[in-house]
């Protein structure tokens, strides 16, 4: 038995796969990673693999980077982890300050977890206690967007509405508000119309239930597991403004969109916005750790701020909680930022893509091609002219993906969606080395013209 054959008959025995229909996947030869260099991911075979989609979105500065490896090494040597219950860390408070630097304005308070789902559940229960611990005690509901995802934890998926993925727990969560994402290629009055829709049902909402909304909460600007929809422009700010005049707090979920994957640090900033609270996570530590953060204003901090017998105390945390080789490396990451102008160099990189990715909007079964930076999805449909989709059953996006993977470049779909999200430092070799594959994948599997 050869070492892949060993691993492959112990990862069907034991391992179970998130997000994965077993089933089919035992029926595959699995791929099994054993390191990585740059963008680049090797297999226990010694495939080596474009890594396409940034190891689900959270990859930043490539693989196996040495000034992340040191940080980590480093903070090694002094403490591998501390609680962040009743005492500090060194790396937590550095990178608490840091955090409040490159924010929004305004958000001054971190308060850590460990991923993007518990991230969530964190501003979901802030949001909640806030208005409780100010005495109004109606504001107790929240408003989603259409096809929004924002984590796997009970409170997260409250306010997801996917069916597919959370239909099951229904009878688990809190009911919510949802409104329209403004999705402009599946709507018949395009962008404009596509947005007034969106902007008019949240004014119609706030107008009628604001005293019982404590937050919205929403994915700026790309809405990522939907099949990143890209937000007409100016629907952001609009949103937040609206808020603001009927007295709901914004909750923007960061976690896919942060760390220069829009081409700005945060997707907030490419409207000026400033939400009450922002989860942020993924890209975080350069994809390396599971640290996240959610951000607070002053005013939603000092709801909390009272004498202990008053109860207004935040009873949340984690046993890893501001684990100190997670904000060490992270703070690495962010001084990897600085040093090499990594946001600038992801807006001309963005350009060059758009660019190149041009050609594929010819081919007779891409419809649209969606992208805001480096965050890229190419929606496959059956037919051009009609809009047509593939049906679930053709697993067009798995077909086209698993094509890609055996051409050398690795990606995970969203349904009939291909998703292209690079580590932001991959050059425009790499970037048009990946497009050259997903072009002959998406001919190959969709048969609609000649191999690139």
């Amino acid at each position: 038995m050869t070492n892949y054959e060993r691993l492959a008959a112990m990862n069907k025995d034991h391992l179970w796969h998130p997000f994965t229909q077993m089933k089919d996947y035992n029926n595959s030869d699995p791929l099994i990673i054993e390191r990585g260099e740059g963008i680049m991911l090797y297999d226990v075979q010694g495939r080596a693999y474009y890594d396409g989609f940034s190891s689900v979105w959270l990859n930043v500065h490539g693989h196996n980077v040495p000034e992340l490896n040191q940080a980590i090494t480093e903070q090694l040597g002094r403490v591998a982890h501390s609680t962040l219950l009743g005492m500090a860390n060194v790396p937590a408070i550095e990178l608490a300050e840091k955090l409040v630097e490159i924010t929004p304005e305004g958000l001054n308070k971190v308060f850590y977890s460990d991923s993007g789902a518990t991230g969530v559940e964190i501003a979901i229960k802030m949001a909640f206690q806030y208005w409780h611990n100010k005495g109004v005690r109606g504001k107790t509901k929240f408003i989603t967007m259409n096809q929004a995802y924002h984590g796997d934890t009970v409170g997260a998926v409250s306010v997801g509405a996917i069916p597919l993925y959370h239909e099951v727990f229904r009878p688990m969560l809190f009911p919510s508000h949802t409104i329209p994402y403004p999705y402009s290629y599946r709507h018949e009055g395009g962008e404009t119309k596509a947005m007034e829709d969106t902007l008019t049902a949240l004014r119609h909402l706030l107008e009628t239930r604001a005293d019982e909304i404590a937050a919205l909460i929403v994915e700026p600007i790309v809405q990522g597991a939907s099949g990143i929809i890209v937000m007409p422009p100016g629907c952001l700010s609009q949103m937040a403004n609206l808020c603001r005049q009927y007295g709901v707090l914004l909750i923007a979920d960061e976690v896919a969109t942060g760390f220069g994957r829009t081409g700005a640090m945060f997707a907030c900033d490419l409207e000026n916005v400033s939400p009450d609270l922002l989860v942020i996570g993924k890209g975080l530590t350069g994809g390396y750790l599971p640290v996240a953060a959610t951000l607070a204003t002053d005013e939603v901090y000092e709801a909390f701020y009272a004498d202990y017998q008053e109860q207004k105390t935040f009873f949340h945390g984690h046993s890893f909680t501001g684990n100190p080789l997670g904000c060490a490396v992270a703070l690495a990451s962010l001084k990897l930022f600085e040093e090499r102008n990594l946001i600038e160099g992801v807006q001309a990189k963005a350009s060059f893509a758009q660019q190149k990715l041009a050609a594929l909007k010819d081919y007779p079964h891409v419809g649209e091609i969606r992208q805001k930076g480096l965050m890229i999805g190419i929606e496959l449909v059956r037919d051009k002219m009609s809009r047509e989709p593939y049906d679930w059953g053709d697993q067009i996006g798995v077909r086209t993906s698993l094509r890609a993977r055996e051409l050398g470049m690795l990606t995970r779909p969203l349904g009939n969606v291909i998703v292209f999200i690079p580590p932001l430092v991959s050059t425009e070799a790499e970037l048009a080395a990946m497009i050259d594959i997903l072009a002959e994948s998406i001919v190959q599997v969709t048969e609609g013209g000649p191999v690139k």
